[in-house]
Protein backbone atom coordinates (compact mmCIF):
# COMPACT_ATOMS: atom_id res chain seq x y z
CA UNK A 1 0.00 0.00 0.00
CA UNK A 2 1.32 3.60 -0.75
CA UNK A 3 0.94 6.01 2.40
CA UNK A 4 2.97 8.73 0.46
CA UNK A 5 -0.43 10.69 1.80
CA UNK A 6 0.19 10.14 4.83
CA UNK A 7 2.54 12.56 7.28
CA UNK A 8 5.88 10.13 7.94
CA UNK A 9 5.50 7.40 10.71
CA UNK A 10 7.05 9.31 13.86
CA UNK A 11 4.57 12.38 13.30
CA UNK A 12 1.83 10.45 12.78
CA UNK A 13 3.01 8.52 16.21
CA UNK A 14 3.43 11.79 17.88
CA UNK A 15 -0.18 13.30 17.00
CA UNK A 16 -1.23 9.74 18.63
CA UNK A 17 0.59 10.07 21.06
CA UNK A 18 -0.73 13.63 22.32
CA UNK A 19 -4.52 13.05 21.63
CA UNK A 20 -4.24 9.91 23.40
CA UNK A 21 -3.07 12.58 26.85
CA UNK A 22 -5.19 15.51 25.27
CA UNK A 23 -8.18 12.89 24.98
CA UNK A 24 -7.29 11.58 28.90
CA UNK A 25 -7.30 14.71 30.41
CA UNK A 26 -10.36 16.41 28.74
CA UNK A 27 -12.18 13.13 29.83
CA UNK A 28 -11.09 12.99 33.52
CA UNK A 29 -12.24 16.65 33.39
CA UNK A 30 -15.50 16.01 32.06
CA UNK A 31 -16.05 13.51 34.75
CA UNK A 32 -14.71 14.00 37.49
CA UNK A 33 -17.74 16.33 38.84
CA UNK A 34 -20.01 12.78 39.05
CA UNK A 35 -19.14 12.09 42.54
CA UNK A 36 -19.61 15.43 43.64
CA UNK A 37 -21.99 17.26 41.50
CA UNK A 38 -24.48 17.05 44.06
CA UNK A 39 -23.09 18.46 46.75
CA UNK A 40 -21.81 21.40 44.33
CA UNK A 41 -25.72 22.08 43.69
CA UNK A 42 -26.42 22.35 46.94
CA UNK A 43 -23.63 24.32 47.58
CA UNK A 44 -24.87 27.00 44.88
CA UNK A 45 -28.27 27.54 46.81
CA UNK A 46 -30.71 24.32 45.47
CA UNK A 47 -32.58 23.16 48.59
CA UNK A 48 -34.78 19.08 48.95
CA UNK A 49 -33.55 16.01 48.36
CA UNK A 50 -35.11 16.11 44.71
CA UNK A 51 -34.42 19.30 43.60
CA UNK A 52 -30.78 18.54 43.78
CA UNK A 53 -31.03 15.31 42.11
CA UNK A 54 -33.02 16.94 39.58
CA UNK A 55 -30.84 19.61 38.47
CA UNK A 56 -27.56 17.26 38.86
CA UNK A 57 -29.34 15.25 35.74
CA UNK A 58 -29.79 18.46 34.30
CA UNK A 59 -26.08 19.71 34.68
CA UNK A 60 -24.48 16.40 33.97
CA UNK A 61 -26.96 15.66 30.21
CA UNK A 62 -26.52 19.54 29.39
CA UNK A 63 -23.17 18.81 28.14
CA UNK A 64 -23.89 15.52 26.09
CA UNK A 65 -27.15 17.26 24.38
CA UNK A 66 -24.75 19.95 23.55
CA UNK A 67 -22.07 18.16 21.94
CA UNK A 68 -24.44 16.43 19.94
CA UNK A 69 -25.64 19.24 18.28
CA UNK A 70 -22.00 20.40 17.56
CA UNK A 71 -20.35 17.90 16.40
CA UNK A 72 -21.04 17.68 12.91
CA UNK A 73 -20.22 21.26 12.64
CA UNK A 74 -16.73 21.44 14.35
CA UNK A 75 -16.08 17.93 11.90
CA UNK A 76 -17.23 19.83 8.72
CA UNK A 77 -14.98 22.69 9.89
CA UNK A 78 -12.28 20.38 10.59
CA UNK A 79 -12.63 19.18 7.12
CA UNK A 80 -12.33 22.52 5.87
CA UNK A 81 -9.39 24.71 7.97
CA UNK A 82 -7.20 21.14 9.56
CA UNK A 83 -7.71 19.21 12.65
CA UNK A 84 -5.10 20.65 14.52
CA UNK A 85 -7.10 24.35 14.58
CA UNK A 86 -9.85 22.23 15.85
CA UNK A 87 -7.78 20.89 18.72
CA UNK A 88 -6.93 23.87 19.49
CA UNK A 89 -9.92 25.78 19.67
CA UNK A 90 -11.76 22.85 21.57
CA UNK A 91 -8.67 22.69 24.37
CA UNK A 92 -8.95 26.66 24.47
CA UNK A 93 -13.12 26.16 25.05
CA UNK A 94 -12.62 24.03 27.98
CA UNK A 95 -9.57 25.76 29.97
CA UNK A 96 -12.23 28.51 29.80
CA UNK A 97 -15.13 26.61 30.42
CA UNK A 98 -14.49 24.36 33.12
CA UNK A 99 -12.24 27.76 35.10
CA UNK A 100 -15.58 29.53 34.81
CA UNK A 101 -17.77 26.18 36.69
CA UNK A 102 -15.47 26.82 39.70
CA UNK A 103 -16.64 30.27 39.52
CA UNK A 104 -20.52 29.43 39.41
CA UNK A 105 -22.97 31.38 41.91
CA UNK A 106 -25.87 29.93 40.87
CA UNK A 107 -27.41 26.41 39.62
CA UNK A 108 -28.83 28.10 36.28
CA UNK A 109 -25.25 29.28 35.42
CA UNK A 110 -23.97 25.97 36.43
CA UNK A 111 -25.81 24.48 33.77
CA UNK A 112 -25.29 27.08 31.42
CA UNK A 113 -22.26 26.45 31.56
CA UNK A 114 -22.40 23.04 31.11
CA UNK A 115 -23.38 23.68 27.88
CA UNK A 116 -20.66 25.81 26.99
CA UNK A 117 -18.48 22.43 27.88
CA UNK A 118 -20.37 20.59 25.21
CA UNK A 119 -20.46 23.41 22.49
CA UNK A 120 -16.83 24.40 23.10
CA UNK A 121 -15.30 21.34 23.69
CA UNK A 122 -15.29 18.48 21.35
CA UNK A 123 -11.41 17.62 21.86
CA UNK A 124 -11.74 13.89 21.86
CA UNK A 125 -14.03 13.75 18.43
CA UNK A 126 -11.51 16.21 17.21
CA UNK A 127 -8.43 13.47 18.08
CA UNK A 128 -10.60 10.62 16.63
CA UNK A 129 -10.51 12.67 13.42
CA UNK A 130 -6.78 13.64 12.64
CA UNK A 131 -6.07 10.21 13.86
CA UNK A 132 -8.45 8.20 11.39
CA UNK A 133 -7.29 11.00 8.55
CA UNK A 134 -3.79 10.69 9.11
CA UNK A 135 -2.35 7.28 10.29
CA UNK A 136 -1.91 4.65 7.79
CA UNK A 137 -4.94 2.82 6.70
CA UNK A 138 -3.10 -0.66 7.81
CA UNK A 139 -2.46 0.63 11.38
CA UNK A 140 -5.80 2.89 11.86
CA UNK A 141 -7.94 0.12 13.94
CA UNK A 142 -4.87 -0.40 16.34
CA UNK A 143 -3.93 3.61 16.09
CA UNK A 144 -8.17 4.29 16.97
CA UNK A 145 -7.83 1.39 19.44
CA UNK A 146 -5.40 3.36 21.28
CA UNK A 147 -6.84 6.24 21.52
CA UNK A 148 -10.01 4.24 22.36
CA UNK A 149 -8.01 3.11 25.82
CA UNK A 150 -7.04 6.63 26.55
CA UNK A 151 -10.74 7.89 26.63
CA UNK A 152 -12.02 5.34 28.70
CA UNK A 153 -9.29 5.48 30.98
CA UNK A 154 -10.16 8.67 31.72
CA UNK A 155 -13.49 7.89 32.36
CA UNK A 156 -12.80 5.35 35.19
CA UNK A 157 -10.19 8.05 36.37
CA UNK A 158 -12.00 11.03 36.49
CA UNK A 159 -14.49 9.64 39.03
CA UNK A 160 -12.06 8.30 40.97
CA UNK A 161 -9.93 11.29 41.59
CA UNK A 162 -13.25 13.23 41.76
CA UNK A 163 -14.20 11.40 44.66
CA UNK A 164 -11.03 12.70 46.57
CA UNK A 165 -9.66 16.02 45.39
CA UNK A 166 -12.46 17.94 46.68
CA UNK A 167 -11.19 16.56 50.15
CA UNK A 168 -8.21 18.12 49.16
CA UNK A 169 -8.80 21.37 47.15
CA UNK A 170 -12.30 21.95 47.62
CA UNK A 171 -14.69 21.79 45.07
CA UNK A 172 -14.18 24.92 43.45
CA UNK A 173 -10.52 24.58 43.26
CA UNK A 174 -10.88 20.84 41.66
CA UNK A 175 -12.37 23.19 38.36
CA UNK A 176 -9.48 24.95 38.19
CA UNK A 177 -6.74 22.42 38.86
CA UNK A 178 -8.77 20.90 36.26
CA UNK A 179 -8.54 23.95 33.85
CA UNK A 180 -5.10 24.43 34.59
CA UNK A 181 -4.12 20.15 33.26
CA UNK A 182 -6.08 21.37 30.64
CA UNK A 183 -3.83 24.39 29.91
CA UNK A 184 -1.03 21.88 29.63
CA UNK A 185 -2.83 19.92 26.83
CA UNK A 186 -3.25 22.90 25.31
CA UNK A 187 0.50 23.70 25.20
CA UNK A 188 1.40 20.18 24.00
CA UNK A 189 -1.14 20.24 20.91
CA UNK A 190 -0.25 23.60 19.85
CA UNK A 191 3.89 22.54 19.63
CA UNK A 192 3.66 18.91 18.83
CA UNK A 193 0.94 17.84 17.09
CA UNK A 194 1.93 18.04 13.12
CA UNK A 195 -0.40 18.25 10.00
CA UNK A 196 -0.26 17.49 6.52
CA UNK A 197 -0.70 20.76 4.85
CA UNK A 198 -4.22 20.27 2.34
CA UNK A 199 -4.70 20.91 -0.88
CA UNK A 200 -7.40 23.50 -1.54
CA UNK A 201 -9.70 22.12 -3.87
CA UNK A 202 -11.03 25.71 -5.33
CA UNK A 203 -7.29 26.30 -6.50
CA UNK A 204 -6.26 22.72 -7.56
CA UNK A 205 -8.34 21.02 -9.85
CA UNK A 206 -7.13 17.70 -9.88
CA UNK A 207 -7.84 17.54 -6.07
CA UNK A 208 -11.39 18.80 -7.22
CA UNK A 209 -12.06 15.82 -9.69
CA UNK A 210 -10.42 13.47 -7.14
CA UNK A 211 -13.14 14.74 -4.48
CA UNK A 212 -15.87 14.50 -7.09
CA UNK A 213 -15.20 11.24 -7.86
CA UNK A 214 -14.81 10.01 -4.61
CA UNK A 215 -18.53 12.04 -3.35
CA UNK A 216 -19.87 9.57 -6.32
CA UNK A 217 -18.79 6.73 -4.68
CA UNK A 218 -20.03 7.30 -1.60
CA UNK A 219 -23.64 7.97 -2.94
CA UNK A 220 -23.66 3.89 -3.73
CA UNK A 221 -26.81 2.32 -1.69
CA UNK A 222 -24.62 -0.34 0.17
CA UNK A 223 -22.16 2.19 1.37
CA UNK A 224 -24.80 4.69 2.69
CA UNK A 225 -26.33 2.10 4.11
CA UNK A 226 -22.65 1.03 5.79
CA UNK A 227 -21.89 4.29 7.29
CA UNK A 228 -25.73 4.57 8.85
CA UNK A 229 -25.67 0.70 10.12
CA UNK A 230 -22.12 2.50 11.62
CA UNK A 231 -23.88 5.39 13.42
CA UNK A 232 -26.57 3.29 14.48
CA UNK A 233 -23.90 0.99 16.10
CA UNK A 234 -21.85 3.71 17.76
CA UNK A 235 -25.33 5.12 19.40
CA UNK A 236 -26.19 1.39 20.73
CA UNK A 237 -22.47 1.09 22.34
CA UNK A 238 -23.11 3.69 24.22
CA UNK A 239 -26.84 2.32 25.33
CA UNK A 240 -25.23 -1.51 25.95
CA UNK A 241 -22.86 0.68 28.33
CA UNK A 242 -25.21 3.49 30.09
CA UNK A 243 -28.30 1.20 30.21
CA UNK A 244 -27.29 -0.64 33.11
CA UNK A 245 -25.94 2.15 34.82
CA UNK A 246 -29.15 3.99 36.64
CA UNK A 247 -29.84 0.04 37.48
CA UNK A 248 -26.53 -1.67 38.82
CA UNK A 249 -26.46 -0.22 42.47
CA UNK A 250 -30.26 -1.35 42.87
CA UNK A 251 -29.59 -4.72 41.33
CA UNK A 252 -26.25 -4.91 43.45
CA UNK A 253 -28.51 -4.64 46.15
CA UNK A 254 -30.53 -8.04 45.78
CA UNK A 255 -27.42 -9.72 45.14
CA UNK A 256 -25.93 -8.79 48.77
CA UNK A 257 -26.40 -8.97 52.47
CA UNK A 258 -24.83 -6.27 53.77
CA UNK A 259 -25.91 -2.48 52.94
CA UNK A 260 -22.44 -1.04 54.19
CA UNK A 261 -21.02 -3.23 50.50
CA UNK A 262 -23.56 -2.40 48.28
CA UNK A 263 -21.73 1.15 46.56
CA UNK A 264 -18.06 -0.52 47.25
CA UNK A 265 -19.74 -3.45 45.05
CA UNK A 266 -21.77 -1.65 42.70
CA UNK A 267 -18.64 0.55 41.77
CA UNK A 268 -16.56 -2.43 40.96
CA UNK A 269 -18.99 -3.95 38.60
CA UNK A 270 -19.20 -0.53 36.86
CA UNK A 271 -15.13 0.10 36.30
CA UNK A 272 -14.83 -3.35 35.77
CA UNK A 273 -16.28 -2.76 32.63
CA UNK A 274 -14.57 0.28 31.94
CA UNK A 275 -11.27 -1.87 32.95
CA UNK A 276 -11.76 -4.54 30.67
CA UNK A 277 -12.30 -2.10 27.32
CA UNK A 278 -9.20 0.14 28.03
CA UNK A 279 -7.37 -3.87 27.87
CA UNK A 280 -8.77 -5.12 24.84
CA UNK A 281 -9.36 -1.72 22.56
CA UNK A 282 -5.84 -1.58 21.44
CA UNK A 283 -5.49 -5.47 21.16
CA UNK A 284 -8.96 -5.91 19.26
CA UNK A 285 -7.54 -3.23 17.08
CA UNK A 286 -4.71 -4.49 16.03
CA UNK A 287 -6.44 -8.21 15.00
CA UNK A 288 -9.13 -5.81 12.85
CA UNK A 289 -6.00 -4.37 11.11
CA UNK A 290 -5.35 -8.37 10.04
CA UNK A 291 -8.80 -9.79 9.46
CA UNK A 292 -11.04 -6.90 9.06
CA UNK A 293 -12.92 -4.44 11.22
CA UNK A 294 -16.11 -5.28 10.18
CA UNK A 295 -15.37 -9.19 11.63
CA UNK A 296 -14.58 -8.17 14.99
CA UNK A 297 -17.58 -5.31 14.84
CA UNK A 298 -19.97 -8.38 14.31
CA UNK A 299 -18.26 -10.40 16.73
CA UNK A 300 -17.84 -8.12 19.51
CA UNK A 301 -21.44 -7.04 19.47
CA UNK A 302 -22.47 -11.18 19.44
CA UNK A 303 -20.26 -11.59 22.64
CA UNK A 304 -21.06 -8.97 24.43
CA UNK A 305 -25.12 -9.43 23.75
CA UNK A 306 -24.89 -13.01 24.69
CA UNK A 307 -22.41 -11.93 27.93
CA UNK A 308 -25.77 -10.22 28.84
CA UNK A 309 -27.72 -12.97 29.19
CA UNK A 310 -25.88 -14.73 32.13
CA UNK A 311 -25.82 -10.91 33.98
CA UNK A 312 -30.02 -11.37 33.74
CA UNK A 313 -29.69 -14.31 36.43
CA UNK A 314 -26.62 -14.19 38.53
CA UNK A 315 -26.68 -15.04 42.30
CA UNK A 316 -23.29 -13.71 43.49
CA UNK A 317 -22.05 -10.38 42.96
CA UNK A 318 -18.81 -11.49 41.93
CA UNK A 319 -20.87 -13.32 39.21
CA UNK A 320 -21.95 -9.85 38.02
CA UNK A 321 -18.34 -8.43 38.49
CA UNK A 322 -16.75 -11.13 36.32
CA UNK A 323 -19.24 -10.60 33.47
CA UNK A 324 -19.23 -7.08 33.54
CA UNK A 325 -15.22 -7.15 32.66
CA UNK A 326 -15.99 -10.11 30.10
CA UNK A 327 -18.40 -7.94 28.36
CA UNK A 328 -16.21 -5.06 28.64
CA UNK A 329 -13.16 -6.57 26.68
CA UNK A 330 -15.84 -7.42 24.08
CA UNK A 331 -16.71 -3.85 23.36
CA UNK A 332 -13.89 -2.88 24.15
CA UNK A 333 -13.16 -3.04 20.08
CA UNK A 334 -16.78 -1.91 19.26
CA UNK A 335 -15.99 1.74 18.92
CA UNK A 336 -12.57 2.14 16.95
CA UNK A 337 -13.26 -0.27 14.51
CA UNK A 338 -16.78 1.50 14.25
CA UNK A 339 -14.25 4.84 13.36
CA UNK A 340 -12.24 2.40 11.10
CA UNK A 341 -14.74 1.31 9.20
CA UNK A 342 -16.60 4.95 8.31
CA UNK A 343 -12.97 6.38 7.75
CA UNK A 344 -12.19 3.44 5.14
CA UNK A 345 -15.71 4.16 3.33
CA UNK A 346 -15.94 8.14 2.94
CA UNK A 347 -13.82 10.66 1.26
CA UNK A 348 -10.73 11.78 2.41
CA UNK A 349 -12.67 15.51 2.27
CA UNK A 350 -15.31 14.10 4.17
CA UNK A 351 -14.09 12.57 7.29
CA UNK A 352 -14.24 15.07 9.87
CA UNK A 353 -17.81 15.48 8.90
CA UNK A 354 -19.04 12.18 8.65
CA UNK A 355 -17.19 11.20 12.32
CA UNK A 356 -18.73 14.39 13.99
CA UNK A 357 -22.17 12.71 12.88
CA UNK A 358 -20.60 9.32 14.00
CA UNK A 359 -19.92 11.50 17.62
CA UNK A 360 -23.49 12.70 17.53
CA UNK A 361 -25.02 9.02 17.49
CA UNK A 362 -23.06 8.56 20.38
CA UNK A 363 -24.12 11.20 22.53
CA UNK A 364 -27.38 10.43 21.77
CA UNK A 365 -26.73 6.73 22.97
CA UNK A 366 -25.34 8.14 26.13
CA UNK A 367 -28.69 9.96 26.49
CA UNK A 368 -31.03 7.28 25.54
CA UNK A 369 -29.13 4.53 27.33
CA UNK A 370 -29.81 6.13 31.09
CA UNK A 371 -33.60 6.57 30.09
CA UNK A 372 -34.11 3.64 28.75
CA UNK A 373 -32.48 1.30 31.07
CA UNK A 374 -34.60 3.41 33.92
CA UNK A 375 -37.51 3.15 32.28
CA UNK A 376 -37.55 -0.72 31.59
CA UNK A 377 -35.96 -1.36 35.22
CA UNK A 378 -38.65 0.93 36.72
CA UNK A 379 -41.73 -0.89 34.93
CA UNK A 380 -40.49 -4.29 34.09
CA UNK A 381 -37.88 -5.64 36.73
CA UNK A 382 -34.02 -5.10 36.44
CA UNK A 383 -33.40 -8.55 34.84
CA UNK A 384 -35.69 -7.09 31.74
CA UNK A 385 -32.84 -4.20 31.18
CA UNK A 386 -30.01 -7.12 30.39
CA UNK A 387 -32.57 -8.76 28.20
CA UNK A 388 -33.73 -5.86 26.69
CA UNK A 389 -29.88 -4.96 25.72
CA UNK A 390 -29.19 -8.20 24.71
CA UNK A 391 -31.29 -8.31 21.90
CA UNK A 392 -30.47 -4.90 21.09
CA UNK A 393 -27.05 -6.08 20.27
CA UNK A 394 -27.60 -9.59 18.77
CA UNK A 395 -30.12 -7.55 16.08
CA UNK A 396 -27.12 -5.03 15.31
CA UNK A 397 -24.64 -7.78 15.15
CA UNK A 398 -26.68 -9.89 12.73
CA UNK A 399 -27.89 -6.76 10.78
CA UNK A 400 -23.65 -5.58 10.30
CA UNK A 401 -23.47 -9.41 9.30
CA UNK A 402 -25.11 -8.80 6.38
CA UNK A 403 -23.11 -5.81 5.36
CA UNK A 404 -20.03 -7.34 5.71
CA UNK A 405 -19.03 -8.00 2.31
CA UNK A 406 -20.38 -4.42 1.24
CA UNK A 407 -17.72 -3.44 3.96
CA UNK A 408 -14.81 -5.30 2.07
CA UNK A 409 -16.25 -4.48 -1.26
CA UNK A 410 -16.71 -0.56 -0.87
CA UNK A 411 -13.80 0.08 0.86
CA UNK A 412 -12.26 3.38 -0.77
CA UNK A 413 -8.36 3.15 -0.54
CA UNK A 414 -6.64 6.58 -0.23
CA UNK A 415 -5.12 7.87 -3.74
CA UNK A 416 -2.56 10.29 -3.16
CA UNK A 417 -3.07 13.49 -5.46
CA UNK A 418 -0.05 14.34 -7.48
Amino acid sequence: MNNSSYVSSPEWQRNLAVCFFGSFVNIVAMTLLLPFLPLYVEQLGVKGHAAIVQWSGIAFGATFLSAALVAPLWGRLADRYGSKPNLIRASFGMVVSMALIGLAQNVWQLVALRLLVGLAGGYTSGSYVIVAAQTPKNRSAWALGMLASGIMAGNLIGPLLGGVLPQWLGIRSTFFAASGCILLNLLATCVLIREEKRVGPATDKHAKRHAQKHESTLSGLSQRKLVLSMFITAALLMVANMSIEPIITVYVEQLVNRASSVTVIAGLAMSAAALGSILSASYLGKIADRVGAMKVVVACLAVSGLLLIPQAFVVAAWQLILLRFLMGLALGGLLPCVTAIIRHNVPDGSVGRILGYSTSFQYAGQVMGPVLGGFVGGHMGMRYVFLMTCIVLLVSAAYNALLAPAALETSLESEPIP
